[in-house]
């Protein structure tokens, strides 16, 4: 049994976000709408739902591989673009039942569930369960689903996974230690960081979530599929299978499919974080390279200068030239969008004096903004920093849990820092006091303690 379980897992593969198209039969690369029997909507009004593969708001910018491929094909063929951010995906397929929308830009199961309600479309995404293991030598890791058996599996409770594993153990012989998590207050984000922080030896996960997990997680290993595979993709409702066609036919022309790789490449592939950024250690006779500048415009806005500088450590490590995976620049790492608001150019925010003014424009307004909800100046700060990495958006989402949750909303350490914590899952992020839905709090929990850390030595240095 177990050589046979084994054979059939190594001929899956990982499973990859593989896009072919959805086989509505157009391959002559000649449109619906170049045929004359159909005409693409002047509007093209899809469905997705949040979540940090299809759509997320991120520095008061919409992103998501989905919804940058659908805006895409929006622009491409001269359409308006119309979202519509569904609840649920059963939401989503009665939208497209009734007509509401034209299209799901958002990954829907290629099963019996849905195959006389949807017709696929556009990219295919082919995903299995895997495995989340620390990176180790090649002889130390688990690269056998037979040697599961003695280990800890960590796995939310009542989950797919857990389904899985369960499974797999029957399918073993038993012997897998599995532990159960409540997702309620622990969701898979949370289980793939502890993995890399060591604090549970393994977790199970789909492959296309730990495929962009493991851009901010370098340290782990995620090549070991625990399940078959299964197919999902973009739909359209059956009388518009014409626009499926017409879709496939777009995603399967040159620019188009360039367009596709680097937006594979943007979300899942390109690291999060910069292992090769050089390391500022304080040692220098000034908190940074740019204490000037930082002193200089700092004093125009009464605000701490180390602080500011404290900021542009964690944003850039004090590299004036630095681009991130979402498009933000320079020395305070400013999104393109947030410039052009304050009067600048994405160009101009790489020069170290635009940067840090703009930078204080913008944390100066947020302050202004939060000064109802956190009337304490020296509390609110941390709410402003809060505001600065993930947008002020998810930050009163996160004010607006901490009082519905009986936590201080005017407080930041172990209240609304719990809070945004809570964004990332669905329990939370979906709940009717939610805004701006699905962010990655844990990003911005890490955010705002590393700036104070950094801060708290600056302000040891002998520096006026």
């Amino acid at each position: 049994m177990r050589r046979g379980i084994l054979t059939a897992l190594a001929v899956i593969g990982i499973g990859a976000l593989t896009f072919s198209c959805g086989g509505n039969g157009n391959t002559s690369g000649k449109t619906v709408q170049d045929s004359g029997h159909h005409k693409l909507p002047d509007t093209l009004r899809v469905a997705t739902l949040y979540s940090p593969e299809a759509y997320f708001i991120y520095r008061g910018q919409e992103m998501g591989y989905d919804y940058e491929l659908v805006t895409a094909l929006a622009a491409d063929k001269d359409m308006t673009l119309k979202m519509e951010i569904a609840p649920s995906l059963s939401r989503a397929v009665e939208m497209l039942d009734s007509g509401l929308v034209d299209l799901i830009a958002y990954e829907v199961p290629v099963t019996a569930e849905y195959k006389d309600r949807v017709v696929p479309c556009g990219p295919e995404n082919i995903t299995t369960q895997v495995l989340v293991q620390p990176k180790k030598g090649e002889e130390e890791l688990i690269t056998d689903v037979t040697d599961l058996v003695g280990k800890d599996v960590y796995v939310e409770s009542d989950s797919k996974y857990e389904a899985r594993i369960r499974n797999l153990n029957q399918e073993v012989g038993g012997g897998i230690n599995i532990h159960t998590v409540d997702r309620d207050t622990m969701i898979t984000e949370d289980l793939i960081a502890m993995v890399s922080e060591g604090k549970i030896p393994l977790t199970v996960v789909d492959s296309d979530i730990a495929r962009i997990n493991k851009t901010y997680y370098n340290d782990l290993d995620i090549t070991l599929p625990l399940s078959f595979e299964q197919r999902s993709s973009w739909a359209v409702a059956p009388d518009k299978a014409w626009l499926g066609d017409s879709i496939n036919s777009w995603l399967n022309s040159d620019n188009p499919r360039q367009e596709q790789a680097q937006l594979l490449k943007r979300y899942f592939e390109l690291s999060k974080n910069d292992p090769n950024a050089k390391y500022y250690a304080l040692n220098g006779p000034g908190v940074s390279p740019f204490d000037h500048l930082f002193k200089r415009y700092a004093a125009d806005y009464d605000w701490d200068w180390k602080l500011l500088a404290s900021q542009a450590y964690v944003e850039s490590k004090f590299d004036s030239t630095a681009v991130s995976w979402a498009g933000a620049r320079g020395l305070m790492q400013i999104m393109p969008r947030t410039a052009k608001g304050y009067g600048a150019s994405a160009k101009s925010v790489m020069k170290n004096d635009v940067a840090i003014e703009t930078a204080l424009k913008f944390l100066n307004d947020l302050d202004r903004q939060l000064t109802k909800l956190v009337p304490d100046e020296k509390e609110r700060k941390k709410f402003v920093i809060a505001s600065y990495n993930s947008g002020l958006g998810h930050v009163k989402d996160a004010i607006n849990l901490a009082k519905k949750y009986g936590l201080n909303p005017q407080k930041w350490d172990n209240n609304v820092a719990k809070a945004i914590l809570w964004k990332s899952n669905p329990k939370y992020y979906k709940d009717p006091v939610v805004k701006f839905g699905y962010s990655r709090g844990r990003e911005t929990y890490d955010y705002v303690n590393r700036v104070y850390a950094f801060y708290n030595k600056a302000k040891t240095k002998a520096v006026a």
